[in-house]
């Protein structure tokens, strides 16, 4: 009897590690030192190895619940994780916020590296937060999802919070890293500003933000005008720029001057800004302008 019990404790060990996928199991062997010295080498691409034992698709919703815009869903996801990785410093250890995490399109890649710290996902659409928890909590426990229920025209309409009025359910100093990802694209300024401070709280001193923007200054201003962009952010309202004066929130633009002061008002230090192709640049990075700073 105690055979059979020691053998199937070792069998139990053996399946969960295969859960965890290649990378995974790398990243629950090697030694923290190691593991902050060559994280680079997490993003190799071990998936064709992990879809030997059926773990490729598991994670990619039915395209009929995707709410979270057009481009490969994978292949999103994955540049993203190349994207906290090499501008944001995120380590597989860390407590990692998403805000606005839609149906897990940045988690899923996240399951296979962060193995070794924790992750909150939050947003406003009811049926991502259910479609996340059924289906990346049960598999990873480490990954939480959570409903915000703030109110929106196109997504929550019985909402019982304003965007300006809500506070994230987390304590202060809790998080090594916080990404917003085609959030404030959507969020006028009283908004964005009041999310943004939220941010601030939450993260500990040294915690790093990614954050997506699209942000005008000379050149991107130059570039509507010549009618390269793909927007064209011509209704000013209070503090921002909108492409659509009828439903505001469709596409919010705002200054990089004026981004730059928030953050320093709020105690961050800018690290980097990458900026995007939305205005039809020739040299981009990602689609949006992404802005990295570091919780001072």
């Amino acid at each position: 009897m105690v055979e059979m019990a020691e053998h199937g404790r070792r069998l139990n060990n053996y399946q969960r590690r295969l859960g965890l996928g290649i990378r995974g199991i790398l990243i629950q062997t090697l030694p923290r030192p190691l593991l902050r010295r060559f994280k680079r080498l997490l993003l190799l691409p071990l998936d064709g190895v992990d879809a030997v034992f059926g773990r490729r698709k598991e994670l990619v919703p039915p395209r009929y619940l995707s709410f979270v815009g057009g481009g490969d869903f994978e292949a999103i996801g994955d540049d993203f994780l190349r994207h906290f990785i090499d501008l944001g410093g995120l380590s597989p250890e860390d407590r990692v916020l998403d805000v606005g995490c839609g149906i897990g399109r940045l988690a899923r890649p996240l399951t296979k590296y962060l193995v070794a710290g924790s992750y909150e996902g939050i947003d406003i659409v009811p049926q991502g937060i259910k479609w996340c928890q059924q289906n990346i909590t049960n598999r990873y426990p480490n990954f939480r999802f959570q409903l915000a229920d703030i109110f929106n025209r196109m997504y929550n309409a019985r909402g019982r919070f304003q965007p300006a009025e809500y506070r994230l359910p987390f304590s202060e100093r809790e998080f090594d890293f916080c990404y917003l990802t085609s959030v404030f694209t959507h969020m006028l300024r009283r908004d964005m500003e009041h999310y943004l401070a939220e941010v601030a709280r939450t993260l500990r001193p040294n915690g790093r933000s990614l954050i997506t923007f699209f942000l005008l200054n000379e050149e991107s201003r130059g570039l509507m005008s010549a009618g390269r962009s793909s927007l064209d952010f011509k209704f000013a309202l209070d503090g921002c720029w909108t492409d659509e004066e009828d439903m505001p929130e469709h596409a919010v633009a705002f200054d990089e001057a004026y981004i730059r002061a928030l953050y320093r008002e709020l105690g961050f230090t800018l690290e980097t800004v990458r900026y995007g192709a939305w205005c039809g640049r020739a040299e981009y990075l990602s689609s949006q302008d992404i802005v990295v700073a570091r919780k001072s």
